[in-house]
């Protein structure tokens, strides 16, 4: 499955985020604290997706996105935030993230996005076509 890079600056959302990760067969390359050491861990792993906390100290997930961004334009970020002010989404689709989705998260929402974004066929949609 995906290789992917979780950013947070809260250590129980990056425990939460790799625990649905894993079981759903990802593999978490590096978890980050902060918007520096995300950018260092992505040049180093480069991952398949990188989910992402808009609000951290220091550099803010936008930030970060657009610095991806220049670096590797084809790279795969979501937000992952409490915050869902129109202007905020905007703002980080904007600046290239692939989707944004509200905390707090649900691993069926966060895994459906992320197959979504990297192009997996998901479970959900398998038994919605064999019932259909």
């Amino acid at each position: 499955m995906a290789r992917i890079l979780v950013v947070d600056d809260s250590f129980m959302m990056r425990k939460s985020i790799r625990t649905i990760l894993e079981k759903a067969g990802h593999t978490v390359v590096a978890d980050c604290a902060d918007g520096e050491k995300a950018i260092f861990a992505y040049d180093i792993h480069r991952p398949d997706l990188v989910t992402l906390d808009i609000t951290m100290p220091g550099m803010n997930g936008i930030a970060v996105t657009k610095q991806l961004m220049k670096s590797y334009p084809d790279a795969k970020i979501i937000i992952v935030s409490a915050l869902g002010q129109k202007r905020m989404v905007f703002d980080a689709i904007e600046s290239g993230a692939k989707n944004y989705i509200l905390k707090p998260i649900t691993g069926d929402n966060l895994i459906l996005v992320i197959n979504l974004v990297l192009g997996i066929s998901s479970p959900l949609e398998t038994e919605d076509a064999t019932t259909a």
